[in-house]
C-alpha cells in the first residue's frame, strides 16, 4: 500500500520533477514578433489541439535570440498553462516529429522533457493523461478571469508511480498500439467521408452511372448546375410542406426532441410520425437531420411534410451537399427564413433513380457508422487500459512486446 494506492512492490513512487524537466515558455516584445515567416516559429496555446496534434497555422515568428534549451525537440511534451476555461489547462501533445526546421514555445505554455535513461517518454506522456494527475488541483484563477497553472507547486507536490523501465516500455507499447489503431480508424473515416462527398457530386450531376459512362449521359444546364436531361429541378415547397416546429411540452418520454443543436431532450408526444428532414431555423441555421422515427421538432427548427412520393434520403443528401446558409438564408444572422427554404431548388429525378442514389449513399453511410463505432470502442478500450495499466490492475511485465 502506498500514498497512491496499492501498487506492486517493485514500483517506485517518485516526485514528478525527478523524472521530467519542466520549463515555462518564452516571452517577447511586440517588435520581436511577426506573422510573415521571419525568424523562429513559436507555438502558443491555440496551436496545441485537443486531438493531441500541433497546428502550425496562425503562428507567430520571433526574431529575438532564443536559447537552445527553449527549442522544442522530438519526445518533448508541450502543455497548455493558461486559459479562460479550466478544462483546457494541462492539455498536451507529445512531439513525435519536428515539421519545421525548429520551433519554440510561448510563455503561457510549458514543456516537459523526460530523461530517457530514467523513464520511458511515452509511458510518462500517458501517465500525465491518466487519473493520477489532476491539473485542476494546481490551477488558480487570476483577477482577469483566466486560469493559470501553478508549475512550481506541480513540481513540488505531484507524485507518480514508476514501474521498472522494461514494464514502462511494455505499458507504453500496449497503449500506443490502441492509439495507432484509433488513428488508422480516423484516417478511414476521413477518407470515406471524402469519398462520399465526391460521390454525391457525381451522383447529383450524372445520376447513378459509373465514371466511364458519364460521357453518355445527356445533361442540361439549370439553376443548380448541370443535371441529366430527364431530371426536373423544382422548389422544395413543391414536394414538401415546410412546417414550423413547436415549443416542447417538457413531458419526459421516449420521443426525441430536436433543436437547432440536435437532440436535447425527450417527450411523450410526437409531432412527426413519418421519415422527415429537420432543418435548424435558429442558431445552427440550415443544419439538416434525417429522422426515420417518430420525433418532436422544437420551435427552433423547421420540418418537412411530404406532398408527393419521394425518397427522403435522396433529398437529405442533396441538402447536406448544398447547405442552406449564406446566400440561401439571405441574412447575416444565424436564422433561416421559411420562404428561403420553400424556394430552395432541388433536383428531382424519377423515383427509381432517387432510390438508387439514396441506396449508394446509404451504403457509404453504413461504412462510416461502422468505423465511428469502432473508433468509439477503441477510445473506451484505451481509457480502460490506461486506468488499469497505470494502477497495475492489469500487468504486462511478462508480455512479449515487439521493440
Amino acid at each position: 500500500m502506498t500514498e497512491l494506492g496499492a501498487l506492486p512492490e517493485e514500483w517506485e513512487i517518485i516526485n514528478i520533477d525527478k523524472i521530467i524537466d519542466l520549463k515555462r515558455g518564452i516571452s517577447w516584445r511586440k517588435d520581436e514578433a511577426n506573422k510573415e515567416g521571419i525568424g523562429i516559429p513559436v507555438i502558443g496555446i491555440p496551436n496545441i489541439k485537443e486531438n493531441g496534434k500541433i497546428d502550425f497555422k496562425d503562428t507567430y515568428f520571433l526574431t529575438k535570440n532564443i536559447p537552445n534549451d527553449k527549442m522544442v525537440r522530438i519526445n518533448d511534451i508541450l502543455f497548455v498553462g493558461s486559459s479562460g476555461s479550466i478544462k483546457n489547462i494541462g492539455r498536451n501533445v507529445l512531439i513525435k516529429e519536428i515539421q519545421q526546421n525548429k520551433f519554440t514555445y510561448a510563455s503561457f505554455t510549458f514543456l516537459g522533457r523526460v530523461n530517457p535513461l530514467n523513464a520511458n517518454t511515452v509511458y510518462i506522456f500517458y501517465l500525465l493523461n491518466s487519473s493520477f494527475v489532476d491539473y485542476d488541483k494546481y490551477t488558480r484563477r487570476a483577477s482577469d478571469g483566466k486560469y493559470n497553472f501553478q508549475l512550481t507547486q506541480f513540481k513540488n507536490e505531484q507524485k507518480i508511480p514508476l514501474p521498472p523501465l522494461p514494464e514502462q516500455q511494455k505499458i507504453a507499447a500496449v497503449l500506443s498500439a490502441v492509439q495507432e489503431a484509433k488513428e488508422k480508424t480516423e484516417a478511414v473515416i476521413k477518407a470515406t467521408k471524402a469519398l462520399k462527398k465526391s460521390m454525391m457530386k457525381h451522383l447529383f450531376t450524372y445520376g447513378p452511372v459509373s465514371p466511364e459512362e458519364v460521357e453518355k449521359v445527356p445533361l442540361k444546364e439549370t439553376e443548380i448546375g448541370p443535371v441529366p436531361k430527364d431530371w426536373e429541378v423544382v422548389r422544395l415547397g413543391e414536394v414538401a410542406d415546410v412546417c414550423y416546429g413547436k415549443s416542447n411540452t417538457k413531458e419526459k418520454g421516449n420521443i426525441p426532441v430536436f433543436g437547432s443543436g440536435g437532440i436535447y431532450s425527450s417527450t411523450k408526444k410526437a409531432i412527426v410520425n413519418y421519415p422527415t428532414i429537420i432543418i435548424g431555423r435558429k442558431g445552427t441555421a440550415g443544419k439538416v437531420w434525417l429522422v426515420l422515427e417518430p420525433c418532436y421538432p422544437s420551435d427552433t427548427t423547421f420540418y418537412l411534410k411530404w406532398e408527393k412520393e419521394i425518397n427522403v434520403n435522396f433529398i437529405y443528401n442533396f441538402m447536406v451537399l448544398n447547405p442552406l446558409s449564406g446566400e440561401h438564408a439571405k441574412t447575416t444572422l444565424p436564422s433561416l427564413q421559411k420562404h428561403d427554404l420553400i424556394d430552395f431548388k432541388i433536383p428531382l429525378p424519377p423515383l427509381p433513380t432517387q432510390q438508387k442514389i439514396a441506396s449508394i449513399l446509404s451504403a457509404i453511410d453504413a461504412k462510416i457508422e461502422a468505423e465511428e463505432n469502432k473508433k468509439k470502442a477503441l477510445e473506451e478500450l484505451f481509457k480502460t487500459l490506461l486506468d488499469n495499466l497505470m494502477t497495475a490492475k492489469i500487468r504486462v511485465n511478462h508480455l512479449e512486446v515487439p521493440s
